[in-house]
């Protein structure tokens, strides 16, 4: 019989450790939460101090009844769940449930699922930590005050089947917001003239800056043709050159969103993949002689801080593979807010000695591409910084002046092993100019004047949703994909080439809330809950104080909502034209994610058809028919004539209303990984465009 009784929450983590402590533990798994508030009924208090009423979650009797025996064959008992909130919560509940005593050292945490340091945090259990745990209890009640109100308002007044939360809503509205941007931005034409310049046998590009006193944006044709008008003779002189050494320092280790962000761009992964693999690697990993072994260390943080002995660990390795050279000498750890976020660590791996190349055989394809991804980061982050020489040249002619620059990687440093990635930024390349001087002259050629438009904001990837939610203080790392997963199953949003696109429906829904609870929708109020919640965690204010601020108004809100609010009738609206079924009318239906057409003979007529949507642009091909926006089988937008099958244009690209300045066929819009590029479909006009 063993004498020691561990409980962790996966089965996964669970053999590992016990395989690590030995005869005398015996791990078992929770499988996560075994108690929470009640899902049919607001579970909470607000007369008596928001006391919450907690019950066994349906299906987990079993395993309580499982533990409990278990618990009664040992002499003690280490709660072992993740080392966050969550995880105190969790210890929290299942101490009250098997009779530990939570101020009795029972609480065991671990960053990393590794021999050494499993056996280190056993040496030093502690007590349940309550700021921690009320930290919790206040998300957990304040996120059902909020849900567990407006939404049956919503079901009410607008459609069964809706809900709004606290961060969701959040997240929705600056979807909506950006999209406004989009619908309401006018497009602003501005001009750029680049011009090919030859020293002996290596020529470079430089683009038009100013005149000699200062920076000149192009904003017209006339203003161009004027320019162009200036220059005299074949040549130009360098009136300055600029030399500079510029350090390029790596990026930090890997947080929750920074993953999350990355693998977006990098690996294409949404963020719930990114978690769910991730989990995985922290759990741990069958090497064969070795056992399951965690692979990364705990993936739910919001800390760069590295351990000494990792630090000493990738030094040693770099020193190995790379030189003495590429060892950084510097320190750059991002601030830590608050005590729980500094005692996690970064995501790393938990040995750099295990290269993802040695890790093929015990990986999946996803799973080792994520590894690499996070070994590379690491090892990187830990390397001197790059240096790069850069160079920059003023060329004038008759008061008219280009600019050249040139980069060129003196050394690599970290960029050797890994080079972080950027929505809007390319990636360093080396432009090497010619060896130049002031006073030369140089002939010029090829000026090519070209025709831009300012694009409007980009709308939001899962990447930069999280990164604005991460820096506008919405939410924590274990929120951000839940928050996301929800607001696309609810038919609020829908992805548009890795874009979130708000539905009509998610629009009716945010117009509802920011009329009736505009702080719940409101950026700096819940930045400022979140703020509060930490100020629990560090014990500086007690967790019913900071529900009972927020649910003194909320309350008032929820009484005027439901006596005020209008109910909002999404009627079916005529299509004007027949079922070819039935020959019934059909009718516009709003459905989860959007609008769409079906017969009004509905039940006993199931036709559907998705609605046309016209976008302004005459068919090139038959030049009567007007072209639509189409989706495929596979949802992938399309776009094509209104006339088909009499006309059979059709294209991947959306086509442009105006023409190509310079043949006068067809513009599209291309898009590229950086954004979107106007191109002619007949010649080789293109138009570089903001994202």
């Amino acid at each position: 019989m063993a004498d020691y009784l561990v409980i962790v929450e996966s089965p996964a983590k669970a053999k590992t450790i016990e395989r690590y402590l030995g005869k005398k533990y015996k791990v078992r798994a929770s499988l996560g939460h075994l108690r929470d508030l009640p899902r049919s009924q607001m579970g909470v208090d607000t007369e008596n101090n928001y006391e919450p009423k907690y019950i066994t979650i349906r299906g987990k009797g079993p395993i309580l009844q499982d533990l409990k025996k278990e618990a009664k064959k040992s002499k003690k008992i280490f709660l072992a769940a993740d080392p966050d909130r969550e995880g105190e919560a969790i210890a929290w509940h299942l101490a009250h449930q098997l009779g530990v005593d939570i101020e009795s050292d029972c609480r065991v945490v671990f960053n990393e699922i590794t021999k050494e340091a499993i056996k280190e945090s056993f040496k030093n259990p502690r007590p349940i930590d309550m700021d921690l745990v009320d930290a919790q209890q206040a998300r957990r009640i304040l996120d059902r005050l909020v849900g567990y109100n407006i939404s049956p308002i919503l079901w009410k007044k607008v459609k069964k089947g809706l809900s709004a939360g606290r961060v969701q809503s959040v997240a929705l509205r600056l979807i909506i917001d950006r999209e406004n941007e989009i619908q309401t931005f006018v497009p602003e034409e501005y001009w750029s003239i680049t011009s090919q310049f030859k020293k002996g046998n290596k020529e470079f590009e430089a683009v038009f800056y100013g005149d000699i006193k200062k920076k000149v944006k192009l904003v017209n044709k006339e203003q161009v043709d004027a320019i162009l008008s200036q220059l005299d003779k074949d040549e130009f002189e360098i009136a300055n050159v600029v030399k500079k050494e510029r350090k390029r320092n790596p990026a930090l280790p890997f947080t929750t969103s920074s993953l999350q962000q990355e693998a977006a761009r990098k690996l294409n992964f949404r963020a719930r993949k990114t978690m769910m693999l991730a989990q995985q690697l922290y759990e741990g990993i069958n090497l064969g002689k070795e056992g399951n072994v965690g692979l990364i260390t705990y993936m739910r943080t919001d800390s760069t801080r590295i351990a000494d002995s990792a630090k000493e660990e990738a030094q040693s390795f770099i020193e190995t593979m790379y030189g003495k050279e590429f060892i950084t000498t510097t320190k750059s750890v991002k601030k830590e807010s608050t005590k729980t976020q500094d005692a996690h660590e970064a995501v790393r791996p938990t040995s750099v000695m295990r290269p993802p190349a040695a890790m093929k055989t015990v990986l999946s394809r996803d799973q080792l591409r994520l590894y690499k991804l996070i070994w590379e980061r690491f090892v990187a982050s830990q390397m001197a910084p790059a240096i790069l020489d850069t160079v920059t040249v003023d060329l004038v002619n008759n008061d008219v002046r280009f600019r050249a620059n040139g980069s060129q990687v003196k050394f690599q440093g970290f960029m050797k092993v890994y080079v972080e990635g950027d929505d809007d930024k390319e990636e360093e390349k080396d432009r090497i100019l010619p060896p130049l001087e002031e006073g030369e002259r140089l002939p010029y050629s090829d000026i090519d004047p070209k025709q831009h438009f300012t694009q409007p904001p980009p709308r939001y990837s899962e990447a930069r949703l999280v990164k604005t939610l991460e820096e506008l203080g919405i939410g924590r790392p274990s929120t951000f994909a839940p928050t996301l997963d929800t607001i696309q199953k609810r038919g609020y949003v829908t992805l548009d080439a890795k874009r979130f696109i708000p539905t009509e429906l998610g629009e009716i829904v945010h117009l509802a809330v920011n009329q009736y609870f505009p702080d719940i929708i409101d950026v700096e109020f819940t930045a400022q809950m979140e703020k509060g919640l930490d100020n629990v965690e560090e014990g500086n204010i007690k967790w019913v104080e900071v529900i009972d601020n927020f649910y003194q108004d909320f309350e008032k809100h929820v009484q005027v909502a439901d006596a005020e609010m209008e109910k909002i009738e999404i009627k079916d609206e005529p299509a004007g034209e027949d079922c070819e079924k039935c020959g019934l009318p059909m009718v516009f239906k709003l459905g989860r994610y959007g609008k769409f057409m079906a017969c009004s003979g509905f039940p006993d007529c199931r036709n559907t058809k998705a609605i046309i949507k016209p976008i302004g642009v005459t068919c090139p091909t038959c030049k009567e028919g007007q072209v639509v926006e189409r989706k495929s089988k596979t949802k992938r937008i399309f776009y094509g004539c209104d006339r088909y099958p009499e006309c059979e244009y059709v294209s991947w690209d959306k086509p442009v209303a105006r023409p190509c300045p310079k043949c006068e066929h067809t513009l599209v819009e291309k898009k590229l990984k950086k954004g979107v590029q106007i191109q002619c479909t007949e010649c080789d006009y293109k138009e570089d465009t903001q994202q």
